[in-house]
């Protein structure tokens, strides 16, 4: 079930992007008060953006539908993880599975901005030649262009508001517990806010690893090569005073992805051990 849970939001997510690509064409948005205004499409357009929203909500309901029906069968409850805590969703209850489905989904989308944002803090937002970046900044908006400690601080900045509005009704629905007061809801949405840093972990692990691929085998001038050996240039940038190499070998990616697995999995049980002590 889970593998099916895993590539329906993949399917969902992709849904999400074609939605957003629409509105970033240029012969959509402007007007013929432009010179690209002016200009129409050879073939007819026969997909609109609202065609992939209708499409989205469609499989997000029909995933939570069958999940109701075959989740009882089965006897399975699924789980949405949250870092420090995780919320069970009972499969007989049909509202259930609907709320899990549509927020198993805004996961998968939250986890794919978390890496839009890595990149756009890693690379910087004036890597203009770059066509991953340009697409970072397309999906990020006016967010690319902060100061990058406004966006180090939006993810937990994010969750800590999400959590206050959320918790609530959470806690009506019997998801969570209740929280003691508002000082308690808040310390929790800082611990879940902190917790997700830790899947930058995955991306930043990819990259270097094929950074450490491409270091030895040369693989093309592709441009997302190219992204992948300036971004992993960038992530080693704080190792790079440390004597890592021997002869032609750098050991300096390994251990880069060694350490931020590791201080990703240290900071993840030390939110899971403070979570249940809070308040503080």
């Amino acid at each position: 079930m889970s593998i099916i849970d895993f590539i329906v939001n993949i399917a969902a997510l992709l849904l999400w992007l074609n939605f957003r690509a629409l509105g970033f064409d240029p012969l959509v948005r402007t007007s013929a008060a432009s010179l690209a205004g002016t200009l129409r499409r050879a073939d007819p357009r026969r997909l609109r953006r609202w065609h992939f929203l209708a499409a989205l909500t469609g499989v997000l309901l029909f995933r939570g539908w069958f999940y109701h029906q075959i989740g009882p069968a089965v006897d399975w409850m699924p789980t949405l993880s949250l870092g420090s805590i995780g919320i069970t969703f009972r499969s007989d209850f049909q509202s259930r599975m609907l709320l899990f489905s549509l927020f198993s989904f805004l996961g998968t989308l939250g986890f794919f901005y978390l890496s839009a944002l890595f990149v756009s803090i890693l690379n910087g937002s004036r890597a203009d030649g770059d066509q991953i970046q340009r697409l970072v900044r397309l999906h990020l908006g006016v967010v690319d262009g902060w100061p990058v400690t406004l966006r180090w601080g939006l993810p937990l900045v994010l969750a800590v508001g999400l959590w206050l509005a959320c918790s609530p009704a959470l806690t009506a629905l019997k998801l969570v517990p209740p929280a003691v007061n508002f000082m308690h809801r808040f310390e929790q949405g800082i611990l879940l806010g902190l917790g997700a840093y830790i899947s930058w972990k995955y991306l930043a692990g990819l990259i270097l690893g094929l950074y450490l691929v491409t270091s030895y085998i040369y693989l093309g001038s592709h441009p997302f090569w190219t992204f992948i050996a300036t971004s992993g240039s960038n992530l080693l940038k704080p190792l790079r005073r440390l004597p890592l190499t021997l002869g032609k070998a750098d050991f300096a990616p390994i251990i880069a992805i060694l350490v931020i697995f590791l201080a990703a999995e240290t900071l993840a049980v030390l939110l899971a051990r403070w979570y249940p002590r809070l308040p503080f």
